[in-house]
């Protein structure tokens, strides 16, 4: 089996036997040796090939070695250059690292003391390359994409974007507060991006995703030993995140003990690593998120008080996606845009978009986003209609059937039961409205002698969803029509 190459290297020398024979030794070292005679060939190898390293003579006719470099490093930014040379003085050795060279080396070498130098210069390069990758890596989690844009112009939002604004610059703590599915990591992503951090980590953690031993040594990572199958040390995410931003999610899951050690890391940026003893500082802007009221948290016990005012420096409150309903239209669109099934962009009919404006959306804009990925599939001819909608957001919903509505105004905008206490002071609410729902779906068959397109119209749904009732309720067959007759 063939052993791995050790690197790529390009070497290139006008003396051809001098650069035919290091392409031969240093092949023979385990690299993979390209050799040319010019600099001009040399750049027409590095548009055609990547390599590690350039090893380049010094004084060569047409392009010299410094000149080949600085074009090298243009098409190759990560290469590594090592120049060599037969005249040592101090300002040539100035001239090639001014030009981009990692080393050089005076001729005649000896192998052996040049095999350590090439070793060293492919590692950088390994690291260079490395480093570009995780940088890459970073942005596509840290900074704004359109995928990840904070969408709608109520004033809700307008709100929520102008405190984003004021507060990015700084590096105050800042707790995100709203349900779930309105957006609190696009708020941390707005607040990294926007903040002089923006260059460094965005890191994230889930508390409700780990057990408290695991986030534990996420967060500050732990020693070789420091419990059974931590066969060697970890950094944690703290100090993966050093001179960035830490978006700490769903803080209230975290355990006491822990929200102590947090606590130590917001009062002076102190922590130890699980089972170390010696003291690190960090240096990052912590984000919190919750979709619970710390306040009531707090009275039984559960979350810190001293902590709850440390993250509490400022507060961004994400409102609902029900209190802001004109937000819908422009997030639709957005989340068509961006989420895109297809090679077409499919568009919404105004019917379907009335219903979608009027659904109360109780997993926020994150139903919405699944929602419209479900519509795309099931849409024909790339246009989302109200018979692509769910079930839950089409039919007639039971509190305006209750309340006797019949028009589509009135029973998706008007009608709400005002007292929910009220209801269930009445028996069973569910089979109470279930009733009222069948009795709205049977009146308006009866008042159309059972056409059920006419029905659908009247009830103000497509008759897909029609059809989902009747059959809900048992209303399948000439049943509906005969009762209307009688009536």
């Amino acid at each position: 089996m063939a052993k791995p190459s050790l690197g790529r290297l390009l070497v290139v020398d006008d003396e051809v036997e001098l650069a035919k024979a290091l392409s031969e030794t240093l092949t023979e070292q385990g690299y993979e040796v390209t050799g040319v005679t010019s600099g001009k060939d040399g750049l027409a190898a590095l548009e055609s090939e990547n390599f590690d390293v350039l090893l380049s003579d010094l004084m060569m006719p047409g392009m010299d070695g410094i000149r080949l470099l600085r074009e090298a490093l243009a098409i190759d930014p990560q290469l590594v250059g090592i120049i060599m040379t037969g005249q040592g003085t101090v300002q040539t050795a100035v001239e090639a690292m001014k030009g981009g060279a990692f080393d050089y080396v005076l001729k005649p070498f000896k192998l052996q003391a040049m095999l350590p130098i090439l070793a060293r210069a492919v590692q950088v390069r390994r690291l260079r390359v490395e480093n570009v990758r995780l940088r890459q890596w970073v942005e596509r989690l840290s900074f704004e994409s359109p995928r990840y844009t904070l969408v709608g112009s109520s004033p809700a939002m307008r709100r929520v974007v102008q405190l984003i604004e004021k507060v990015a610059p700084t590096d105050a703590t800042v707790l995100v507060r709203g349900p779930s599915g309105t957006g609190k990591e696009l708020v941390a992503r707005a607040l990294h991006r926007n903040s002089p951090r923006r260059d460094r980590p965005l890191v994230t953690v889930n508390c409700a995703a780990l057990q408290e031993s695991l986030l534990e040594s996420e967060l500050f990572g732990h020693e070789k030993g420091a419990f059974t199958g931590a066969v060697q040390a970890k950094r944690g995410l703290i100090e993966v995140a050093e001179g960035g931003t830490l978006f700490i999610d769903e803080v209230a899951e975290m355990s006491p003990s822990l929200q102590a050690k947090l606590l130590r890391v917001l009062e002076d940026g102190h922590y130890r690593r699980v089972g170390g003893t010696q003291e690190s500082h960090a240096d990052v802007r912590v984000v919190a998120a919750t979709n619970k009221p710390l306040e009531g948290e707090q009275r039984v016990g559960r979350f810190r008080e001293d902590l709850f005012y440390r993250l509490n420096v400022v507060t961004v409150a994400i409102p609902p996606l029900r209190e802001r309903p004109e937000d819908v239209p422009e997030l639709v669109e957005h989340l068509l845009t961006t989420r895109q099934l297809g090679a077409v962009r499919a568009r919404v009919s105004p019917e379907a978009m009335g219903v979608l404006v009027r659904y109360d959306w109780p997993g926020n804009v994150r139903e919405l986003a699944n929602v419209l990925e479900r519509a795309q599939i099931l849409a024909e001819d790339h246009v989302i209609t109200v018979d692509d909608l769910p079930e839950n957001l089409v039919a007639v919903p039971p509190e305006a059937a209750a309340c006797g509505k019949t028009s589509p105004d009135e029973a998706f905008r008007e009608c709400r039961c005002p007292d929910p206490t009220a209801a269930e002071t009445s028996g069973d609410t569910s089979l109470r409205l279930d009733e009222a729902e069948r009795r709205h779906v049977l009146t308006a068959l009866r008042q159309v002698s059972g056409n059920k397109v006419q029905a659908a119209k009247a009830l103000g749904v497509s008759r897909r969803a029609l059809y989902r009732l009747i059959a809900k309720h048992s209303l399948e067959g000439p049943a509906p029509e005969r009762k209307a007759q009688e009536g």
